[in-house]
């Protein structure tokens, strides 16, 4: 799976000479660029296998390089950089080093779903490139991105009440990331629904913020949720070698 693209050379390994004359002939100049050799050495032969044991990356083993999850990426046609298919190779090649040379680019997939849609061998990019922030999200090589806990407030309400109170949502993802319940586009976007929303609506809201409604006889399902979801957590932190 050799990768050829001249953007993916990174430009410290490129070094170019202002002033070079070899052989009488001035090579001064791009026409004096060279590549500087590199040897990795530290490769985690187990790297596809961390990733396909998390949610999304179970199929990275499908991919064949053909590109069509970067060249049909949403975020690649504004930032050339971030690149699913070199990720994958990366990943696939167990070159964890260079994989963390792009560590602050990969949480930015907004989740368009395109390179699932294009890629002709069913790899599922966007579930991968999930995955892998989720990686070096538990490998401690980055913090975790505000989607992820946006996510985690969601899945522990519907674990807990079988339901979903939005406002509770919301509430709890702006403390959590740190951001004021006064902005003015959050303002103004209570205050459009209830010039809109029928009063017995809004009365059925303003009490699930309260009381916060629960799904009936709940209890057996919530148990099982914990139980399973205890123990893919036991199961990925063995799997990657953390102390849960």
């Amino acid at each position: 799976m050799p990768i050829h693209e001249k953007s993916l050379i990174r430009p410290e390994n490129l070094v170019e000479h202002e002033e070079l004359v070899i052989d009488g002939v001035d090579v001064s100049g791009h026409w004096s660029t060279f590549i500087e050799p590199r040897a990795i050495t530290d490769y985690n032969e187990n790297l596809q296998e961390e990733i396909a044991g998390l949610a999304g990356g179970e199929f990275i083993h499908r991919c064949w390089q053909c590109g069509s999850c970067t060249n049909a990426c949403t975020v690649n046609g504004l930032n050339p950089d971030f690149n699913p298919r070199y990720w994958i190779y990366l990943i696939r090649m167990g070159m964890e080093s260079e994989l963390l040379l792009d560590k602050d680019i990969i949480w930015q997939c907004v989740s368009c779903n395109k390179c699932t849609y294009a890629c002709p061998r069913d790899v599922n990019p966007e579930g991968v490139m999930k995955a892998t922030a989720h990686w070096l999200e538990l490998k401690g090589h980055t913090p975790k991105p505000p989607s992820m806990i946006f996510d985690e407030g969601f899945s522990d309400q519907v674990f807990k009440t079988g339901k979903i109170e939005d406002g509770l949502v919301l509430r709890q993802f702006m403390s959590a990331t740190g951001q004021k319940l006064t902005q003015n586009w959050l303002v103004a976007l209570v205050m459009g629904l209830v010039k809109k929303l029928p009063l017995t609506m809004l009365t059925r809201l303003g009490l699930a913020t309260f009381f916060h409604p629960k799904t009936r006889d709940w209890g057996r399902a919530r148990s099982a949720i914990e139980e399973y979801v205890t123990e893919k957590e036991t199961q990925t932190h063995k799997l990657l070698g953390l102390d849960k």
